[in-house]
């Protein structure tokens, strides 16, 4: 039976952070032409939590009469079960591999709680990915330029270029303190690197973006003004891209990039390592 291609309900759900079941399910749904509506449930390890979680299920059924779907990863067999006899299309993002790997090495898997085993045996990996998000917070939009000799990596970008989620994302995945700058007016005209750029040129990377693309983005914000117009998106770009060519500076277009992808080709690039957990 053919079902309404144009949105469906998406949940993302884990005893952990849901960060893969996230990650995995962009990939998949990027495959399927229709729009998500997503929400993540993390640190599901309770019967008030999965009750919780089964309420949403059941309203987004009885509202849309298709089940939504559920990416999951849950290790505690008495939720697992309770969750795939729900209302939904669920799918274990975990399954397939781990028994693949099992049937490849021959050995048994000892599920664990993914948050506990995060924060106790990689403790010290733990704090200094907080202490990366909290860097990276603080360095959002240009709010200071102090302390940069502690940063992995600078973006640079007009307003509104992907610059805030891929820096948060480098943070959160991979444990990387990331500089974002926005180049406001005054930069626009005088169009120079800041003197505190200069002595870090090698960890500047640019993202710039389509014209038409930008002008969608700022008009949902600040409809009608001059800041989301056509022209005034098309000045910034042509003219941040000609400072990015002059100077050297490496960049890619996000216009068609997910947050994931931006910053999987901003590492490849630049050749940073993943910090992982």
């Amino acid at each position: 039976m053919q079902i309404d291609s144009q949105s469906r309900d998406v949940f993302y759900v884990s005893d952990g952070t849901a960060i893969t079941c996230e990650t995995l399910g962009h990939v998949v749904l990027g495959q399927f032409p229709f729009k998500a509506n997503e929400k993540t449930f993390p640190f599901v390890e309770s019967e008030d939590k999965l009750a919780d979680l089964l309420k949403e299920i059941n309203t987004s059924y009885q509202r849309n009469g298709v089940k939504p779907l559920v990416f999951f990863s849950i290790v505690i067999e008495e939720l697992r079960t309770k969750l795939l006899a729900s209302n939904s299309h669920a799918y274990d993002v975990l399954e397939s591999i781990v028994q693949k790997v099992q049937d490849d090495i021959q050995m048994d898997p000892k599920p664990k709680l993914q948050r506990s085993r995060s924060v106790g045996r990689d403790s010290d990996k733990y704090f200094d990915r907080i202490a990366a998000i909290e860097y990276t917070l603080a360095h959002d939009d240009g709010i200071t330029l102090k302390g940069l000799e502690e940063a992995d990596i600078i973006l640079l970008g007009v307003s509104r270029s992907g610059k805030t989620p891929t820096s948060l994302y480098m943070a959160m995945q991979f444990g990387l303190r990331v500089v974002n700058y926005p180049f406001i007016d005054d930069d626009l005209k005088r169009m120079k690197l800041l003197p505190e750029f200069e002595i870090h040129r090698h960890k500047l990377f640019g993202l710039t973006i389509n014209a038409e693309r930008l002008t969608e983005i700022r008009e949902n914000r600040l409809a009608g003004s001059d800041y989301a117009s056509n022209e005034q998106c098309l000045h910034e770009l042509k003219t941040v891209e000609a400072l990015f060519r002059r100077e050297a500076i490496p960049y890619i277009n996000t216009s068609s990039l997910s947050v994931e992808e931006i910053s999987t080709r901003v590492l490849e690039r630049t050749g940073l390592r993943r910090r992982l957990l």
